[in-house]
């Protein structure tokens, strides 16, 4: 008699289009999610701004909230092996973003703001990773850069839209409300709680999970123990790279600091958010050409060379803060938000479609969620590491200490072998 088959496995007859039901409402919930999320990030440095809160203390909420993000991306695949219920927790993640950025609208002060931030993290990293394992689950590994691709494209459509028309908000409740510097900043973050409660209505009504069941047996240290050699050594030049990776809040902070000489706050402000608006139209223009390169070369290959953007744009934002005019300033700002939307593409579609030939269907449950959780400490230690070399070195030293890291990062990716993908 033959040995029964794990119900976890995806069955070998998944559909042959890989833009089905799942990928488009995953992909639409995204879009969803980002343009609340996104807006949010966009105006969320200017808040400190007009708050009078240090570049410091932003690397020091991004570098918390990632480290709650990155523990709870660790205990969600368990959580969902045990729970059997993947699609309520995506759900839960979707809503619990939009709770924190309403927090983040009523602070006086930086307390609220980490608070708020921090559950919208928590929310991010409960849903990342089981959503991306029920996408890997809807699709071929022939089409998985495609799909993955298409996927983060919606979600960077969401992500030009927001901030954009956050921006418009942004300039017209200015000359609204003048006296109050604070003011128009918490109207938009109110604004951006309708695109998150529109997220986890698309998630419910349009994503299927019909291969989530229970396993109360799983035990979190043997599922740990039991994931390949192979991806543990895609785990270290992901978390070497992600050390580097800080939060590009900080990059919207550098772009206010370094035009706020020549154009004020407000309108510095304003242009930041403008240059984020480019980074995220990059990043929705590269998503699926990539992902659908990667089909054809190889992720691997892919991966590398977005890792490579990453190191440009540091360096590149190292180099704007030792312009000397606001014009050059501008000049090169402008290809370190392009370059970041470049490699932030790559990241986003390639880490994860990658991750799927290391790991069995199985382990993806687990698998996604180290993998999550390895961006995560990562993005902890970048984004403390840059505010705090910032605040007590200077900025151009924080931002080449990045490069270096991500340059190292890159040199191990490029040496790490792939193998055949397991079932």
């Amino acid at each position: 008699m033959s040995a029964p088959s794990d119900p976890r496995a995806p069955p070998a007859d998944l559909p042959t289009r890989w833009l089905n039901r799942n990928v488009l409402g995953a992909g639409l919930t995204s879009a969803l999610g980002d343009f609340g999320y996104e807006t949010a990030s966009v105006v969320l440095p200017g808040l400190l701004a007009a708050l009078g809160i240090p570049a410091a203390a932003l690397g020091t909420i991004e570098g918390l909230a990632d480290a709650v993000s990155s523990l709870t991306k660790l205990a969600a695949g368990y959580l969902a092996d045990r729970l059997g219920r993947r699609k309520l927790l995506v759900c839960v993640g979707y809503a619990l973003t939009p709770f924190g950025q309403a927090l983040m609208a009523l602070s006086v002060g930086w307390p609220l703001i980490l608070l708020g931030r921090t559950i919208g993290w928590f929310g991010r990293g409960l849903r990342g990773p089981l959503r991306d394992a029920i996408l890997a689950e809807s699709i071929t590994a022939e089409t998985r850069g495609r799909a993955f691709g298409f996927h983060r494209a919606a979600d960077s459509i969401g992500a030009v839209a927001g901030p954009l028309l956050g921006v418009v908000l942004l300039a017209a409740l200015q000359s609204v409300l003048p006296a109050d510097a604070a003011r128009p900043f918490r109207w938009v973050l109110w604004l951006t709680l309708i695109p998150g409660a529109f997220s986890v209505l698309a998630f419910a009504a349009l994503v299927r999970d019909d291969r989530s069941i229970a396993t109360p047996e799983a035990l979190f240290w043997r599922s740990l123990r039991e994931l390949p050699r192979s991806f543990r050594s895609y785990l270290g030049a992901v978390g070497l790279f992600g050390a580097g990776d800080f939060a590009h809040t900080l990059l919207i902070l550098a772009a206010t600091q370094l035009l706020r000489a020549r154009f004020g706050v407000a309108h510095a402000a304003e242009i930041a958010g403008l240059l984020y608006v480019l980074r995220n139209l990059v990043q929705t223009a590269c998503s699926y050409p990539l992902g659908a390169l990667a089909d054809r070369i190889g992720p691997h290959r892919v991966l590398v060379g977005g890792y490579a953007f990453g190191v440009i744009t540091a360096m590149l934002t190292a180099v704007a803060f030792l312009a000397e005019s606001a014009a050059l300033r501008l000049a090169l700002l402008i290809p370190v938000f392009a370059f970041a939307g470049a490699y932030v593409a790559t990241e986003d579609a390639i880490e994860a479609a990658l991750a799927a030939h290391f790991v069995p269907s199985r382990l993806r449950n687990i698998g996604y969620g180290v993998l999550g959780a390895t961006n995560g400490v990562g993005d902890l230690i970048s984004s403390a590491l840059v505010g705090a070399l910032w605040t007590a070195v200077s900025a151009p030293v924080a931002f080449l200490a990045a490069a270096a890291i991500m340059l190292g990062g890159t040199a191990v990716m490029a040496k790490v072998p792939v193998p055949a993908e397991e079932a």
